[in-house]
């Protein structure tokens, strides 16, 4: 197994000078060096084709005693030193201090193809930021972030990716419904991989210290080595750095908002620099269309993190960023003007996304209205939002009495139907014709155009359950089935048809399919 490694995160930044794994508050460092913890029985359960070969790694690789070791904490690659991230965090809209890489390892940094890779172990063992937790991971929430992060790529939405799955063969301890109620479960690892991990607390935590002598350095690392385009160090390249970050930010929102994804618990510390969908936890597709859905229990009453909320928690968390680039900077005002364009480019981009999903390519003066009225209709019962779209694309033109019929698969309960609704959606579809009447598009060209934005196929949690009920009795068929039909979650695939359906009844309550917890 021969890597291309290529450290700098820990051989340019400064390190964690006590070498000893305990809990406690680190200074003016970016990371401490940490080893993984070795595991009882390590089993490789799953590992990514696409994944190794962007990191220059081989089938057979994935099959050696040495990629099993590596990638399960058992074993540290040559010539690399293993560290845990130093970050901070607002959790909740609260500032919570340090938090750092809890149960999260960094083992290297590779090139490879003219891409920089970062390879993290998730669920490795306790770290300096550990705090009163294991630093471990169960099977259940490997499974989850192992599958999601993969399709979300393939979704084009942006991500972190995952490399390898596997079992540790250790029991871990763990609440799920934060009852008072633990249970031992499956102890699992998952290999994560993204160009960088670093994330808006990285800089919050030095800022917040006053420690602007390593927020410096930490910036103008991270310019130098993923936004070099912007040019040498300086207040204007800090603001520009920000500005990207911030358009970033919103055009990753803007496709989970496309294809109905809520990410539950968008801590600052949970939002990528990168602009990357990062840290899997309690998330969840829409079922029904819904704003106020959050699948996080424990955001279950103020529902800060919620579907419709979630453009204004990235506003939020880029003030909070903002605040930590200013010492840098010292303008509020130029800070203040990029804040306001997010706000003006998330009116203009998310119509644009919506006139995308409608399949509408001309740009007129009423179309904020009539995405605004399909809203409103979607709210009336519950409707289920990937089936509403898909079908969506087969609508004729001709024929919108028709169309209820046509989407009536999305409707969960179809005795909540009423007259009144009929009306509303009749009133709709002859309009939605008569504004596709003013586009060029053919009807053939419109599904395909639309059919590329609306998945047929996402994560549903009821399906990642079944996969992870599966796999607790030793069956990972269905984690390979998941993996290799959401790889083409835009075509029709007529052999995965069955998981093109509404969640069923089953599922709608039950722990894991409708609300999770951060517990994993």
């Amino acid at each position: 197994m021969n890597l291309n490694i290529k450290d700098t995160f820990n051989k340019e930044l400064p390190a964690d000078s006590v070498l000893e794994n305990t809990r406690r508050q680190v200074e003016k460092a970016c990371f401490s060096f940490v080893t993984p913890k070795q595991t009882a029985k390590p089993e490789m359960i799953h590992v990514s084709p696409e994944m190794l070969e962007n990191l220059g790694l081989s089938k057979d690789d994935a099959q050696s005693k040495a990629f099993l070791k590596t990638f399960t904490g058992n074993a540290v690659l040559p010539n690399t030193k293993p560290y845990a991230m130093c970050y901070g965090g607002h959790q909740f809209g609260n500032w919570a201090g340090q938090l750092g890489d809890g149960r999260a390892i960094n083992l290297a940094e590779v090139e490879h193809g003219n891409n920089r890779w970062a390879i993290q172990l998730k669920g490795a063992g306790e770290t300096p930021y550990s705090r009163t937790a294991d630093g471990l991971a169960v099977l259940r929430s490997s499974i989850r972030e192992y599958l999601c992060s993969e399709a979300m790529h393939h979704l084009g939405v942006p991500t972190t990716r995952a490399l390898s799955l596997a079992l540790t063969g250790d029991q871990v301890l763990r609440d799920v419904l934060y009852n008072g109620n633990p249970e031992y479960e499956k102890g699992a690892v998952v290999s994560r991989v993204a160009p960088s991990f670093l994330r808006f607390g990285n800089y919050e935590i030095f800022a917040a210290r006053q420690d602007f002598k390593t927020l410096k350095t930490l910036i103008d690392y991270t310019i130098k080595y993923f936004f070099s385009h912007l040019g040498e160090p300086s207040k204007g390249t800090y603001l520009a750095f920000f500005s990207e970050v911030s358009e970033r930010t919103l055009d990753m929102i803007i496709n989970w908002q496309r294809v109905g994804f809520v990410h539950g618990v968008m801590n600052t510390d949970n939002m990528s620099i990168l602009g990357l969908t990062i840290d899997y936890g309690p998330y969840g597709w829409l079922e029904g269309f819904d704003f106020g859905w959050t699948p996080n229990t424990t955001d279950r009453q103020h529902k800060r993190y919620r579907f419709g909320n979630q453009p204004n928690i990235g506003l939020w968390n880029l003030y909070k960023l903002a605040n930590a680039l200013y010492p840098l900077i010292e303008e509020a005002e130029l800070l203040e003007a990029i804040l306001d364009q997010y706000k003006a480019d998330f009116e203009t981009k998310s119509l644009a996304m919506m006139r995308s999903k409608l399949g509408l390519e001309v740009e007129e003066a009423l179309d904020a209205s009539l995405v605004q009225n399909l809203e409103d209709n979607l709210l009336l019962a519950e409707t289920d939002m990937t089936i509403f779209f898909r079908k969506l694309s087969d609508f004729n033109i001709e024929k919108p009495s028709e169309a209820l019929e046509l989407i009536k698969d999305a409707f969960y309960v179809s005795t909540e139907i009423t007259e009144e609704i009929q009306q509303k959606w009749e009133t709709w579809f002859q309009r939605y014709a008569d504004r596709l009447e003013q586009e060029q598009t053919t009807s053939e060209g419109r599904k395909k155009n639309m059919n590329r934005v609306n998945p047929k196929y996402v994560l549903r949690n009821y399906m990642a359950q079944l996969a992870i009920d599966d796999a607790d009795k030793g069956n990972y068929k269905l984690i390979d089935e998941l993996f290799q039909m959401l790889k083409k979650p835009y075509d029709e695939q007529p052999e995965y048809e069955k998981w093109f359906a509404k969640r069923p009844d089953w599922a709608r309550h039950k722990v894991g399919c409708s609300m999770l917890s951060c517990s994993s």
